[in-house]
């Protein structure tokens, strides 16, 4: 029975119950409960330090909790290793971007494919028309991602060259060729201009209807997550202060405080 009750909310997708971790003597999240339903694109905002990255790298098995739960449907993933997890259907980009330099930019979002590449080297020697086969099978859906984030211009640079916004879109690719049913962006629009962050704003909407994604979104910009977030979840100091619609969320006096200073009257 344990495996089913954690959440009463069938169309719960993923469900952290009183998440708690420790670096060494600081405390980093503090009891920490979310809740995300399936289709919703979730905002994840707080200033910085405030628990955001700690909380994704605790539901990616980073650095599991040290108390509390994560139900992902009726699996609990608190002892899953990333790889896991990824298994699971999750997938996440990184607030640094963490591309493979030397390498092309199909190639990086190519690597998006190992959980669906089977073949060994000795299988493709000996098998090479079932490998050709699976590599054609992987192609195409790598194709179909690229011709969604617009990266047919630049599918042969390098990745080292082509500019940030660029790179924000390829990591954005490689997590989509997962196959992921729930995505982790982790400040996806860090660095970027004005430009640069409308068009990546419209390429996640994009997947998010292109693939029936629910979403969670770490970003500090909040025009954007007042514009296409379904929720907010509010952290500061590893503590969870308030939870609600966009605009209801950012104009609470303690979120207000967090951000810029209480005010003395």
């Amino acid at each position: 029975m344990e495996s089913v009750a954690h959440t009463e909310d069938r169309d719960t997708v993923l469900s952290c119950r009183n998440m708690s971790r420790w670096f060494g003597g600081l405390q980093a999240m503090k009891d920490v409960s979310i809740d995300i339903r399936r289709g919703e694109i979730l905002g994840l905002v707080g200033p910085n330090g405030s628990g955001k990255t700690t909380t994704v790298n605790a539901i990616t098995g980073f650095f599991p909790p040290q108390e509390g739960e994560i139900w992902f449907g009726d699996q609990q993933l608190n002892h899953f290793r990333p790889h896991q997890i990824a298994q699971q259907g999750i997938a996440r980009t990184f607030q640094n971007v963490a591309l493979f330099h030397g390498m092309s930019v199909l190639d990086n979002i190519l690597l998006g494919r190992h959980n669906f590449m089977k073949s060994s080297v000795f299988s493709a020697l000996c098998y090479w028309w079932s490998a050709q086969k699976e590599e054609i099978a992987n192609r195409h859906k790598v194709e179909e991602i690229i011709d969604l984030l617009q990266l047919e211009s630049v599918r042969h640079e390098l990745v080292d060259v082509v500019p940030l916004g660029i790179q924000k879109r390829v990591e954005l690719a490689r997590a989509l060729a997962a196959e992921p049913t729930f995505l982790i962006l982790d400040e996806p629009m860090a660095g970027m201009n004005q430009e640069e962050k409308e068009y990546m704003v419209r390429f996640i909407l994009d997947a998010h209807e292109a693939h029936g994604l629910t979403i969670l979104l770490i970003e500090h910009h909040m025009d954007v997550v007042t514009a296409i977030c379904d929720r907010l979840v509010v952290l500061n100091n590893g503590v969870k202060i308030k939870e609600g619609l966009p605009q209801e969320a950012i104009s609470d006096p303690d979120v207000v405080a967090a951000y810029i200073g209480k005010v003395e009257s």
